[in-house]
């Protein structure tokens, strides 16, 4: 708990006012991962290999931009920062810990951005989502990563409206924002790859499926190149009685 208070306080004071009410939320997955380092390391390897395997192949290596940058865990990021000219990370926040050792990046060729990749907002208010127009503005651009992103806008969008009060909200909404993210991402005119979590499983000590929830809300993801399994909650971090499995793909968009 002290190392989260300081996380949290450090975290704090390079975040922008509007992006601190998200950096409880960082810090809570910052401290699971470290909890959890063994039953994740897997799925994190998996999605760095992907996404290096990827930025291989390609012929220019000047921007690349990781959406959903978060934690670094399951981004190649010191190859990324090593073949591309610049590196751009995007997310809500950024912790300390992150900030910290990008300053000890000698290339200097890294930047941060805080920014709301969801979409929310502009269609709770009617307005048309865009919420990755900004990398239109991106100059030289080969490569975007959205790592481990998209399930959260889902997730964090059923949040808000579980805890705030809306009186127009779409019955569509969460299938309305994956499909905005993956458009999005499909019409972008360079190397894209997709790492997500689609779906999870609560299972208990028996190996029945006591719960199965789709985080795609109907949205279908075509062939995906690699498929596998994170375990998210092993026996004995949410419940002695039951494990959270999380299904993941990874695919190239373009």
């Amino acid at each position: 708990m002290i190392l989260e208070a300081l996380q949290y306080a450090a975290t704090r004071a390079v975040t922008p006012k509007e992006f601190r009410p998200h950096i409880r939320y960082s810090v809570n997955l910052w401290a699971r991962a470290n909890r959890c380092a063994a039953a994740w390391a897997e799925h994190e390897n998996n999605s760095r290999q992907f996404l290096l395997q990827s930025a291989r192949r390609l012929k220019q290596r000047r921007t690349a931009v990781v959406l959903g940058s978060g934690l670094l865990r399951d981004v190649p990021y010191d190859a990324l920062v090593a073949m591309f000219d610049t590196v751009v990370l995007v997310d809500l926040v950024h912790l300390a810990s992150v900030q910290a050792k990008l300053r000890f990046n000698a290339k200097k060729n890294v930047r941060i951005a805080n920014r709301d990749l969801s979409g929310f907002d502009d269609l709770m208010a009617g307005r048309p989502a865009e919420p990755l127009d900004f990398l239109r503005r991106v100059p030289y651009l080969d490569f975007v990563v959205s790592a481990n992103l998209l399930s959260q806008i889902g997730t964090g969008a059923r949040h808000r409206l579980e805890r705030e009060t809306f009186t127009n909200a779409p019955d569509d909404l969460m299938p309305r924002l994956i499909h905005t993210h993956l458009d999005a991402l499909a019409g972008l005119p360079c190397k894209v790859c997709l790492v997500t979590d689609t779906a999870f499983d609560v299972i208990g000590k028996d190996e029945s499926v006591q719960q199965h929830e789709d985080l795609m809300h109907g949205v279908e993801i075509n062939a995906p190149a690699v498929a596998w399994d994170w375990p998210l909650a092993p026996f004995g971090v949410e419940s002695r009685d039951y494990r959270i499995v999380h299904h993941v793909i990874a695919r190239e968009m373009t």
